[in-house]
């Protein structure tokens, strides 16, 4: 992950932080890191990602609507596209999001890790079948499905809670 230098802004969260990569023009990517202290925007669309990152925090109904960098394989995009009709407050499992694509859950699970933009594409809500998390952005466990754990709670979707 990349240090505190290349982000534009770092926002804490509880038990994590947000950092935004972007330019004048879009959003680049957005990781989740340990927690660490804030970085304040260096640019007016960093400014504009904090506000909305914060907004969801605070409010998991919050609509994003930041510009985006295209990027990933046109699979990636049709799964990110899948993902993020994906309603606050419910959850689809990889092989529900699989049957929409006619594809197999592992090429979710991969276009799944590989989400440049977290929370705003929100691949927290793809699960296991068995209702369990799964994994999280290409983890297995530890601190990222401790996030993705906290997301669904914030979003009132955990499953088994």
């Amino acid at each position: 992950m990349p240090t505190t230098d290349g982000f534009q802004a770092v926002v804490a969260a509880p038990g994590f932080c947000l950092g935004v990569q972007c330019d004048d023009e879009e959003i680049t990517e957005i990781h989740f890191l340990e927690p660490r202290p804030e970085l304040p925007p260096t640019n007016p669309l960093a400014a504009e990602a904090v506000r909305q990152l914060k907004a969801y925090l605070a409010d998991p109904g919050f609509a994003f609507g930041l510009p985006l960098r295209p990027s990933g394989t046109p699979f990636r995009r049709r799964v990110w596209a899948q993902i993020a009709a994906i309603p606050c407050g419910s959850t689809r499992t990889y092989g529900e999001v699989a049957r929409a694509l006619k594809n197999a859950p592992r090429a979710v699970g991969q276009a799944c890790g590989a989400n440049p933009f977290p929370l705003v594409v929100p691949c927290h809500r793809v699960i296991g079948a068995n209702q369990s998390l799964g994994g999280f952005a290409r983890h297995g466990g530890g601190f990222l499905l401790d996030v993705k754990r906290w997301l669904l709670k914030h979003e009132g979707c955990l499953p088994g809670a």
